[in-house]
């Protein structure tokens, strides 16, 4: 009885806490990005309708952008670019000003992510290594709109971002 007393709090905490998935799927009307692989773009989903569209440059190849549901897991400004030892906020920092890591392929969220770039010619294309680069300003603008624990379906779809919403739950 002491334990559950104990535990009770800590549990209630741990499930409540904004990191902690809250399912497979987004609630309705909850925050929601899906990036469309065959289109180059990402919707941002919220209050149960698409806010925007945004256009995004992804992986060299089909396979280097990973496809399925995932969560963000982290998130970060003036991301630091550990494989090249660039801080952030640097111009040769390809990161660009904000990051937000999903935790695609059991990763932690620091190797998938959407960030912004200093290669702004790049968006739209198939260029990256892996991740989802799109204008700074845009990815700014993002940042304070997608908390941790959002769920992000990152696929190649000939589906509208409407549909693809109502179908994981996103919009009622």
């Amino acid at each position: 009885m002491i334990l559950i007393k104990i535990l009770s709090p800590i549990l209630i905490a741990f499930f409540l806490s904004p990191i902690w998935p809250l399912g497979p799927n987004p609630a309705p009307g909850a925050p929601f990005v899906i990036v469309n692989k065959s289109k180059n773009e990402l919707a941002f989903i919220n209050e149960n309708k698409v806010q925007t569209v945004i256009s995004v440059g992804t992986g060299r190849t089909q396979e280097m952008t990973p496809e399925g549901l995932f969560t963000i897991t982290v998130k970060a400004k003036e991301p630091y670019f550990r494989r090249g030892n660039i801080p952030g906020g640097d111009p040769k920092n390809p990161l660009g000003a904000r990051w937000i890591g999903f935790d695609a392929k059991g990763t932690d969220g620091r190797t998938y992510g959407i960030h912004g770039t200093n290669q702004p010619a790049s968006i739209g294309k198939y260029v990256s290594q892996g991740c989802i680069r799109s204008q700074n300003e845009v990815i700014k603008s993002l940042f304070p709109l997608i908390p941790l624990g959002t769920k992000i379906l990152v696929t190649s779809s000939k589906k509208s971002f409407e549909l693809l919403a109502e179908e994981n739950g996103a919009i009622k």
